[in-house]
């Protein structure tokens, strides 16, 4: 694509937003509705182009040029597609985010300030693998008014099509739901395009590895939210429960190895009393040990964990403070002081005691669905859902108001909440 068509279509992208901005919940809702059901109703399309893309995906596996993780993330099966279309009929069913009054002062007499929930606007999501990305995103930009241009990986761009389609042509379909809300693009050169276009694209929001989100961040003045990498830690204390560690930590590195909250790090108390059954449960469940390995920065995204031993849990965390990614850090304890101890100083977006770190995930936290893992320390932070696409804004109503007559010691504030 050239660049003055995804100018047009950023143009287009910016008009759109404006327009969505405004449409009422009702709309919305029966557009989310209504995609969930022809998803359902055309899967068959969907299975098919994602056979397709495993086909052409696993030459690439083969000729080194895609990992096995990423390959595993591309999979569309039946759990995924219904996850993917229950998310989208949960997102219909949770509060709208916009238009909600935040704050509500009074200044003076007939002078009162409103803080309101309102759409962040036009959103780039840039994304390798994953296809279900596309429902789920587009489901979330849907209902808090925000309009879409997605980027897909060359690996999924079948599976991206055929789900694209449906939506689109369900949206068009919708009585009052404005055109051009949900855009895709396909190239590189794309990618390279909308990274320059600040004027009318407010918020990059990138889904993959480390590379694409470093080269993301160098190339654009447009803010981005997201995450690079997904080291995520376990850290086994002294009073750690042996049976819930076990439940635990493998939950955490094989019910899903390559997602970015598999855990990726295992720290055990020196006082732990039960390391040698820990680590032979670990082995059991085809996980790979590597003890004290060369660098503690490396996601395996595999059924692959390092570990060590450490001498206290100010150790334990002064560990995973450094060599975190912020993901999401985990303590497997008996001892309440010690959980309260990890979870105010561990500096992670999501910080658990006795839970796998596995339950990071938008759905899961019953946010219907998420646009990505935010490790961020502004706006967004954590599995961003509606929250975090949405900004706020402030609303003065007046009488004539003047600055001055506060200034000249006229009139004074009042300050009161109502």
């Amino acid at each position: 694509m050239e660049e003055s068509n995804f100018l047009d279509i950023a143009i287009k992208a910016k008009e759109a937003s404006k327009k969505i901005a405004v449409i009422s919940d009702e709309i919305k809702n029966k557009a989310l509705i209504n995609i969930a059901e022809n998803l359902e109703k055309y899967k068959d399309r969907i299975f098919e182009a994602n056979k397709n893309d495993l086909e052409f995906a696993r030459n690439l596996v083969n000729k080194g040029e895609l990992s096995e993780a990423v390959f595993n993330r591309l999979k569309l099966d039946d759990n995924k597609m219904r996850d993917m279309i229950q998310g989208i009929l949960d997102i219909s069913k949770l509060e709208n985010p916009v238009g909600k009054v935040l704050l509500k002062r009074q200044l003076d007499d007939g002078l009162i300030l409103t803080k309101i929930s309102c759409p962040i606007g036009v959103l780039g999501i840039i994304f390798e693998a994953r296809p279900d990305v596309i429902s789920q995103i587009s489901a979330l930009a849907i209902k808090s008014s925000n309009a879409i241009i997605l980027k897909g990986g060359k690996e999924a761009v079948n599976t991206n099509k055929a789900i694209f389609n449906i939506i689109n042509s369900t949206l068009e379909n919708t009585s009052g739901f404005p055109k051009n809300v949900i855009s895709q693009v396909f190239t590189r050169d794309d990618v390279n395009y909308m990274l320059k276009m600040d004027k009318y694209i407010n918020l990059i929001i990138p889904r993959g590895g480390n590379n694409l989100v470093q080269f993301i961040k160098e190339n654009t003045k447009i803010p981005v939210l997201g995450h690079a990498d997904g080291i995520c830690h376990i850290f086994a204390d002294k009073t750690a429960d042996l049976e819930k560690a076990k439940k635990i930590i493998i939950d955490a590195k094989t019910q899903y190895p390559s997602a970015c909250n598999s855990v990726e790090t295992l720290l055990i108390h020196r006082d732990f009393g039960y390391p040698e059954e820990l680590l032979k449960a670990l082995e059991q469940a085809e996980i790979t040990l590597v003890p004290n390995p060369e660098s503690w920065h490396r996601e395996y995204s595999d059924k692959i964990l390092a570990y060590k031993f450490v001498n206290s849990l100010e150790e334990a965390i002064e560990h995973i403070n450094e060599y975190s990614s912020g993901h999401t850090d985990a303590i497997i304890t008996e001892d309440k002081d010690s959980a309260e101890i990890f979870l105010n100083c561990v500096d992670s977006a999501g910080v658990y005691h006795n839970a796998s770190t596995r339950f990071a995930d938008g759905f899961r936290y019953g946010f219907g669905a998420e646009v990505g893992i935010s490790t961020n320390k502004t706006h967004a932070r954590g599995p961003v859902g509606l929250e975090g696409l949405t900004i706020y804004k402030y609303t003065l109503q007046g009488q004539g108001d003047i600055v001055k007559d506060y200034v000249d010691g006229k009139k004074q504030f009042k300050h009161k909440d109502l």
